[in-house]
């Protein structure tokens, strides 16, 4: 099975308000870069969508070292809190409304595909990958303010 490393970061600007992603692809030492924004969304929105858009680009079953600073996303999946808020029809533990609930069903399937591990860093500090995608995102997110 092939192994790629995928790095992802969502970034928004007013919170909610213009909102950019990005995500590097590395296999076998290449690279792909991917990104794409929206004018009005939220920065979770971002991170979700930049994990599902690098996990909808492999085109097989992949095992994969997927690495984020984004909490809610690597602990929403490895502590199995979004698979609860879709048994619980997409509400949290205190019954309140689980957010995204539409980009988690696609992520869920999406993650489905493959074999994953999941990597937490700290965002802004000095991870390159990560660095990189923080620009990606902030340069699509830049695209909406006039």
């Amino acid at each position: 099975m092939k192994h790629v490393d995928i790095y992802t970061d969502g970034s928004c600007r007013c919170n909610p308000g213009p909102g950019g992603w990005g995500a590097i692809l590395v296999y076998n030492g290449i690279e792909k870069e991917l990104s794409g924004g929206e004018a009005d969304t939220t920065n979770n929105r971002m991170e979700l969508t930049a994990v599902i858009k690098a996990l909808q680009a492999l085109k097989e079953t992949c095992e994969i070292t997927l690495t984020s600073d984004s909490k809610y996303v690597i602990d929403a999946i490895t502590n199995g809190w979004a698979e609860s808020w879709k048994a619980n029809g997409w509400k949290k533990a205190d019954r309140s409304k689980a957010l995204n609930p539409d980009l988690w069903e696609i992520l869920l399937e999406e993650i489905k595909r493959h074999n994953i591990t999941y990597v937490w860093v700290k965002g802004h500090a000095g991870h390159p990958y990560n660095e990189r995608c923080d620009k990606m995102a902030q340069n699509e997110s830049g695209r909406f303010i006039h």
